[in-house]
Formats: C-alpha cells, structure tokens, sequence
C-alpha cells in the first residue's frame, strides 16, 4: 500500500490504477479505524478493482469548543489495517495540503444541513460538504463508500453529488453501507473511544430505546408521545442530554409527524460521559 501526502503524488497514483480501465472504490475515513470502517473496505473490493482510503480529520466539521484536539489519530496502526484489507492507496494529507493559504470556498447543502446534526452543529455539514466534495475531486473515483450510521450525513452527501454532477461518469456512485454494531447493539464509532466502562454498558441503552420506539410507531403509537418517551428512555439509560430524536423522511429529511408506512429514519443525537453518539434506524420501508 502506497501512502501518500501530496495531491500530486495521488494524481499519479490513482491514475496508474486505472490503466486498462480498472476501477476505484474510494473510502474516506478521519481515521481512529474500526470494523466499521474496515467493512467499508471489504464492500469496496466487491464493487472496484482497486481501494483508495483517506485520513484526514477535516478541521472545518468542527465547531468552537468541540472535540478537534481530542480527536484520536493513529496514523500508523490505521495504515497498518487498511494495508492488511488491500488498499491500494492511503490519501493522508495535511490541513495545509486540503486548504492552502487564501482557501476561500465553503459548501453548503440547504435543508437537508440544516436540521438534526445541522441544527445542533451550525457549519458541521457545510465542512463535510465541502471536504468530500474536494477529496471526490482529487481522487476521482468511480464508486465512493459511506456508513448509514451518519444517514444525514449520507443524504447530504449524495444531494451534493447530483447538484454538482458528481455522479458517474463524471466522478461516484456513492454507495451507503448498514451500520456495524457492537454485540450490545451499540453502532460502532471512533468516538465510542471516549467511554468508559460503565459508559460503554449504559450506551447500549440507546438501541434498545430506539428499538422500542420504532415498534410503537409502526404498531400505531402516536409519533410525537414516542418520541417524547424515547427521550425519556435514553436519559433513564444513563445519557445526560439529547440533542435531538426525531423521524425524518429516509430521503428528504422533512419531519414526519404522522407514520403512514413512508420510508423514515429514526435519528438520535445524545451526550454520555465526554461522547456525543448519534444512531438511526430505518422505520417502515427503507
């Protein structure tokens, strides 16, 4: 596996794998890698010939006070298991590679950044806009992989795409992939590195929540008693705070006030010990 710090570099790497009409899966990661990220990987194989990962904790989804110094970077044990998985290519390049001086462009996605995550992170999704935006257009790749466990994420991604005309041929399909889980059920994430023990048994409580809500609402319930008792699950399971609960079209992302069997998406957003997790699960048809 080739690791590379220099979009000049990459170009020639990327390029030299698509001789002969071979194919790119691409898998952009911030790294702090975990089987999620690793089935991401093995997914790519069966759509490409070649896998390119990235590494890059984009400091523009990170608002004041948030957790940017903190975040876990191991860069050479994450090489040493996307090596181990087959990347071909390892994209790991420095913020000033990424935005070099007098950088001035911002992305932004309307609606769909606004709400959930949007609401309660201003500018995150604008900086996850733009940074995939800028890493589709270095890598080119023919097929781009994400986790459904960040669904709004996922959904932003894939307007910003059509919008641009960023879908093939011109650059990825994007490719969405069900979330890992933990046997508990807890989705697996870089930041579940922040729990402790005790955090990490209580945790669990958010799915089995979720779980319990998505069978009231599609038994019937009334969405907006669900999700107030949802609320009031997540906290009794040891969490200090939810940002949000909220079921939202699976496409869209409007609010859905009344389940009528439409695709939907449970999102939840809650704080527990120095972690902020986020879940979704499909509701109805997906």
């Amino acid at each position: 596996m080739q690791t590379i710090n220099r979009l000049e570099d990459l170009r020639k790497a990327v390029d030299a794998l698509k001789i002969r009409g071979k194919t790119v899966a691409f898998v952009p990661t911030m790294g702090a890698l975990h089987e999620g990220h690793l089935t991401l990987v093995r997914q790519a194989h069966r759509h490409a010939d070649h896998v390119v990962a990235s590494i890059f904790v984009n400091p523009r989804q990170f608002g004041p006070n948030e957790d940017l110094d903190a975040y876990p970077r191991r860069l050479a044990a994450d090489a040493a298991l996307l090596d181990a998985e087959g990347v071909a290519v390892l994209w790991a390049p420095t913020v000033d590679q990424m935005y070099p001086e007098g950088y001035a462009t911002n992305i932004s996605v309307s609606g769909l950044g606004d709400v959930a995550c949007g609401a309660a992170r201003p500018g995150h999704f604008d900086g996850v806009a733009t940074v995939v935006c800028k890493l589709f257009n270095q890598v080119r790749p023919d097929y781009a992989l994400f986790g459904e466990k960040d669904w709004q994420q996922l959904a932003i991604i894939r307007r910003m795409a059509r919008d641009l005309d960023l879908t093939q041929p011109q650059v990825a399909n994007i490719i969405g992939v069900e979330t890992v889980r933990e046997a508990s059920g807890l989705a697996m994430s870089s930041r579940n590195q922040y729990l402790t023990g005790e955090e990490r048994a209580q945790a669990a409580g958010l799915s089995a929540a979720m779980r319990r809500a998505i069978a009231a609402i599609q038994g019937g319930a009334d969405v907006a008693q669900s999700l107030a008792t949802l609320n009031a699950d997540i906290l009794s399971a040891g969490f200090t705070s939810v940002d949000y609960a909220d079921l939202r079209d699976a496409a869209t992302l409007e609010a859905i006030e009344t389940f009528t069997g439409q695709s939907a998406r449970l999102l939840v957003a809650a704080r527990i010990g120095a972690a902020r997790l986020i879940d979704n699960m499909g509701v109805g048809l997906k």
